[in-house]
């Protein structure tokens, strides 16, 4: 018997379900859900993370926008200063929000700072000069301030946009990070007036590691007229496309104001483009390309899955990996040769985050939808551990999740409305859109949103 793909997601969607409803029946507290009249509406809170919590998933619901209305959820996020943001749409006048666009700056600046510093563009010694560029001693913010310093020898420590709080640990991730509770309005937009900001992390994680001797003397013939090349390799197609273009405005934004600053070792930044097709063989194919350019730094990728997967071949071949928004906590121990750093924070932080803005709603029992990858689950994990410290029961805590590849959801509705929750959260990219149809059609999902479905 031969089973379509389409089957085998919907199988498998069931037996999470099942599993599910078995680990919420164990927990002694009668289940509402059973034998409700499926045409009463379950009204719930909708919670979402960084990958959907963003203006360019209403794009996705396909005339019914209005779904989103009352989703929260968090992300990475400080209050960019509006130069900042204005400058950006001066690369990319249709930016819909900003969502890592200042870690893909903080990204490609802290390469260049290091290549400075290191007198090189030989990738694996400017690798030894990344972590130190954001941990010195005297702090500067642009590439106006920090050039000159890197030039002079001196020690410095870059306080750029993401970067602004503390530098890098010694794993290369960041010691601190902000996070910003985001609200879609009714409008399915993020109102930006109730958005708040948060510290997380502990600034004293960060590395005091000081920087090796230079490589050499910038004039020297192995280094005279050689460019510092830094490649894209973040999504133009696959399910992250959607909104990678902050990202990409931001890296080319600080590859401008480098140049503008004099370059590196005398020469402009070369900046290559590359798509990782939200897709580990994509993203494989132009990391070849990508190398064989002679590319010394790469920034992405911008999935966690893409990411985890492309780092042995980084290593090999001996260049940067920089990425801006690969967030799995499972990327602090994949062996990289010293060659992968992120200027995102780990999910252990966001969890957290998440988990305090659920706690704050009061729920009773809640459902975590996740997508099966490295952010997926991890976060997903991470967020139920982080809500059992908070004084919720395990029991009450239904993990659902879906192949990566799954494009229908009616199964993981099912078990949501199944599981009679207060409360679900989404750990997705843009299938979000497709998930919350889906709830819809169950007659699952917020007040607001249900009432213009």
């Amino acid at each position: 018997m031969t089973i379509s793909a389409t089957q085998a997601h919907r199988a498998r969607s069931t037996a999470v379900v099942l599993v599910a409803a078995v680990t919420l029946a164990g927990c002694g507290t009668k289940r509402e859900g059973a034998g409700q009249d499926p045409d009463t509406p379950v009204h719930v809170r909708l919670y979402g993370s960084d990958a959907n919590m963003t203006n360019s998933l209403r794009n996705k619901l396909d005339g019914n926008p209005g779904l989103l209305s009352g989703m929260t959820g968090t992300a990475p996020l400080l209050k960019l200063p509006e130069t900042f943001k204005t400058r950006l749409r001066s690369v990319d006048a249709s930016l819909a929000d900003f969502g890592y666009a200042a870690e893909a700056y903080d990204a490609v600046m802290i390469a260049g700072l290091a290549a400075e510093s290191a007198r090189t563009v030989e990738a694996p010694t400017v690798a030894k000069f990344i972590v130190p560029a954001t941990t010195g001693g005297a702090e500067c913010d642009s590439a106006a301030t920090c050039l000159p310093l890197a030039k002079s020898g001196r020690d410095f420590a870059y306080r750029g946009v993401s970067l602004s709080r503390s530098g890098l640990t010694d794993q290369g991730e960041p010691s601190s990070a902000s996070y910003g509770t985001l609200h879609f309005g009714r409008d399915a937009t993020i109102n930006d007036n109730l958005t708040e900001y948060v510290g997380a992390g502990d600034e004293r994680s960060a590395s005091t590691a000081a920087a090796p001797p230079p490589a050499a003397n910038p004039n020297s013939s192995s280094n005279k007229k050689r460019a510092l090349k830094v490649g894209a390799l973040m999504p133009h197609t696959g399910r992250l496309a959607y909104r990678s273009g902050p990202r990409f405005a931001g890296a080319k934004l600080a590859v401008a104001d480098l140049n503008a600053a004099g370059g590196v070792l005398g020469e402009p930044v070369e900046w290559i483009d590359g798509d990782d097709g939200t897709d580990a063989a994509v993203a494989a194919a132009t990391v070849d390309r990508l190398v064989g350019l002679g590319v010394q730094v790469i920034i992405g990728a911008s999935s966690s899955s893409v990411t985890k997967a492309v780092i042995p071949k980084i290593a090999a071949a001996g260049r940067i990996l920089i990425s801006p928004s690969s967030t799995s906590d499972e990327l602090s121990a994949v062996p990289d040769g010293g060659m992968f750093f992120r200027t995102a924070p780990p999910d252990t932080l966001q969890a957290r985050a998440l988990a305090d803005v659920i706690m704050r709603d009061g729920p009773k029992r809640v459902v975590v939808v996740a997508r099966e990858d490295a952010y997926g689950m991890g976060l997903q994990q991470n967020v139920k551990a982080d809500l059992v410290a908070a004084g919720m029961a395990g029991d009450d805590i239904a993990l659902l999740s879906y192949p990566a590849s799954a494009e229908d959801f009616a199964g993981i509705a099912a078990g949501v409305r199944e599981a009679r929750p207060d409360a679900v959260l989404i750990v997705g990219y843009e299938e979000t859109a497709t998930i919350v149809r889906a709830l819809a059609a169950r007659k699952v999902g917020t007040e607001s949103g249900l009432a213009g479905y």
